[in-house]
């Protein structure tokens, strides 16, 4: 088995579009940090202006864990996309390359190459969320330095000690990959429905699109789907930055996204057995 993953690591990141993701973290970040730290202490003075009136605010306020905060916001359409570019290929390219047929005479079940083909995947966006967050966090340190956080939500202002935001951003990373896993998930199920690598990256930004669009509605008709959609967690990272945690929250919502990685991966291991390949 893990030949299989090492085999498919190769063919993952021999393509060009897999390097996409990390082409335009390692423009764009940089391109952000380097505009908050001419102007950011604006966007600072903004959130701060009518507290200033009764608080004194000292330290480090614009540092690499208010921006990394910042640009993790970026998870909610921008990445996904970068993730299904190369998911939604795994199995669709092999249909497209016409290799479908070569890959199954090899004395492997289906159960094991699909498996691996998906791990892969996942590690492939394993790979891209670390890469965004040492980028963030690192050139960050070097260009901004540390010092405490500034959270705002809901109107409130929360302060985070400078020595417990690593640990927070080190969860917020962790949730952050799990719900990009549903995404990979997503993409890899109608990869292996076509035999075509567009389709699967259109469908998945779709439904990721219309569940955003459901999740954001209060209308009472989408009240009772809402919990179990995943997009209504794709946004729990944030609640690593409150104080106290809400374990109890995060927990459910853990175990959501886990739960719809395991039924997609479940789907797709039945659709692809089902395949025929000959015709």
């Amino acid at each position: 088995m893990i030949n299989l993953i090492s085999i498919e690591l190769y063919k993952i990141y021999r393509k060009w579009r897999t390097y996409i993701g990390f082409i335009a973290i390692a423009v764009l970040i940089p391109v952000i940090e380097i505009a908050l730290k001419v102007e950011g202490d604006r966007s600072i003075e903004s959130m701060t202006r009518q507290l200033q009136q009764s608080f004194i605010f000292v330290g480090n306020l614009l540092n690499t864990y208010f921006v990394s905060y910042l640009i993790m916001y970026s998870l909610t359409v921008h990445i996904p996309f970068l993730i299904a570019l190369v998911s939604g290929d795994l199995l669709a390219g092999e249909a497209t390359g016409g290799t479908y047929r070569i890959l199954l005479t090899r004395p492997v079940s289906r159960f094991k190459i699909v498996s691996s083909k998906f791990l892969a995947g996942l590690i492939y966006t394993f790979s891209l969320i670390l890469f965004l967050a040492v980028i963030s966090l690192g050139l960050g340190y070097f260009l901004l330095g540390t010092g405490e956080l500034m959270v705002l939500k809901g109107g409130i202002i929360t302060v985070l000690a400078k020595n417990d935001v690593l640990r927070r951003f080190l969860l917020a990373y962790g949730y952050a990959m799990l719900s990009m896993w549903v995404v990979s998930s997503i993409a890899f199920l109608f990869s292996a429905l076509v035999e075509n690598a567009i389709g699967p990256i259109i469908s998945t930004m779709a439904i990721i699109i219309i569940f955003l669009i459901v999740s954001a509605i209060n209308v009472n008709i989408f009240q009772d789907i809402k919990p179990y959609l995943f997009t209504s967690y794709m946004g729990s990272w944030i609640s690593f930055f409150e104080d106290p945690l809400d374990t109890a929250e995060i927990t459910k919502a853990v175990l959501i996204m886990s739960g719809h990685i395991v039924v997609l991966f479940g789907l797709a291991v039945y659709f692809f057995k089902r395949k025929d390949i000959l015709t």
